[in-house]
């Protein structure tokens, strides 16, 4: 979006690893991505802890699929997760969204007031990351993937699903 905040960076995250990275402590530490159209894959390839170099390098990747899948790929990590200091980067692993909105401050007419709302918010558990393994997220049915009104209708969707995006009005 248009808009950047320290907040909002901190709340809107897909994160395989995210902890306080150097990928320009070494000339082998690259981060590196691939479109191909169904997947965009990003891979921090030999990358280091700020300070704590001598712990190893990480290698690891997310794979977005215009499925809706997300798959996280750890090759390499050479400690355990929760052992990673946070003292001077948030360490996650995850996804999470939020939304921003500016309103009129009481105080002052003519300035707005930031307020970030985070909906929705899936965090893995660190000590379960490790070398070799992976994580994959997959999307929970929604009304807008069926084509037709008969699909939506007849759908076995968990929820109460009533607007018809393709007739612009509900069921």
């Amino acid at each position: 979006g248009d808009v950047i905040h320290r907040m909002l960076t901190a709340t809107q995250y897909i994160a395989p690893l995210m902890a306080n990275f150097n990928p320009s402590y070494s000339r082998n530490s690259t981060v590196q991505y691939l479109d191909n159209g169904t997947v965009f894959v990003v891979q921090w390839d030999k990358v280091y802890l700020q300070g704590k170099e001598d712990m190893g390098s990480f290698t690891f990747q997310a794979a977005l699929h215009s499925s809706g899948r997300i798959v996280f790929g750890y090759k390499e990590i050479p400690v355990p997760v929760p052992q990673i200091s946070a003292s001077q980067h948030p360490v996650k692993a995850g996804l999470s969204d939020a939304f921003m909105v500016l309103n009129p401050s009481p105080d002052v007419p003519e300035s707005r007031r930031r307020t970030i709302y985070e909906y929705h918010r899936v965090e893995l558990d660190t000590s379960r990351i490790a070398s070799r393994s992976a994580v994959e997220f997959t999307p929970l049915p929604t009304c807008l993937q069926h084509q037709s009104c008969e699909m939506c209708v007849t759908s076995e969707l968990t929820f109460n699903c009533s607007w018809c995006h393709v007739l612009q009005r509900y069921l």
